[in-house]
């Protein structure tokens, strides 16, 4: 390559190169970095972000589960979702679920999905076994640590005002 070849005008490129590639590694540093004019302190520490409005979460994946087809009979079904229910609404009043939904049907037997706000997967699973369906086995779990934005939670609120309906 030209820039390996002894020659004085090479001695002379090397680092003019170098202070190229030294700017360009650097502009690109500061660039990334900039200040956020709209960054809210006393907000980032109430939800717990970091410099970057992050945080960790788990991810929580509802499978179906060993005795969903065991357990058939109507009325205990209605009252583990009845209890399934009232466990996600206690979990949100408690700021530890900030996400719940089911998934619509699909070949991977995934059922609904929990974003808890916890730190480690022993805590989710602790705060998931406390479903009466995950108890029953109508659901399985899979527990993923997740991290996004540390203000997921702020939308809670909001969700009651634009719901017709409870559940």
């Amino acid at each position: 390559m030209w820039f390996f070849k002894k020659s004085q005008e090479n001695n002379l490129m090397r680092p003019l190169l170098l202070l190229i590639l030294a700017s360009i590694f650097t502009s690109c540093s500061i660039l990334a970095q900039q200040a956020n004019p709209d960054y809210d302190p006393v907000l980032a520490a109430s939800v717990e972000a970091d410099d970057y409005g992050m945080k960790n979460y788990v991810m929580a994946i509802l499978r179906t589960g060993p005795k969903d087809s065991i357990i058939t009979d109507k009325a205990q079904r209605a009252e583990l979702f009845r209890g399934h229910m009232e466990n996600i609404k206690r979990l949100a009043s408690e700021k530890k679920l900030v996400v719940a939904g089911p998934f619509g049907k699909n070949d991977l037997t995934y059922r609904g999905l929990f974003i808890l706000n916890v730190k480690t997967i022993e805590e989710a699973r602790a705060l998931c076994n406390t479903d009466p369906a995950v108890a029953a086995g109508i659901f399985e779990l899979t527990l993923i640590p997740w991290y996004g934005s540390a203000a997921l939670g702020e939308y809670l609120p909001s969700s009651e005002k634009v719901s017709k309906y409870k559940f």
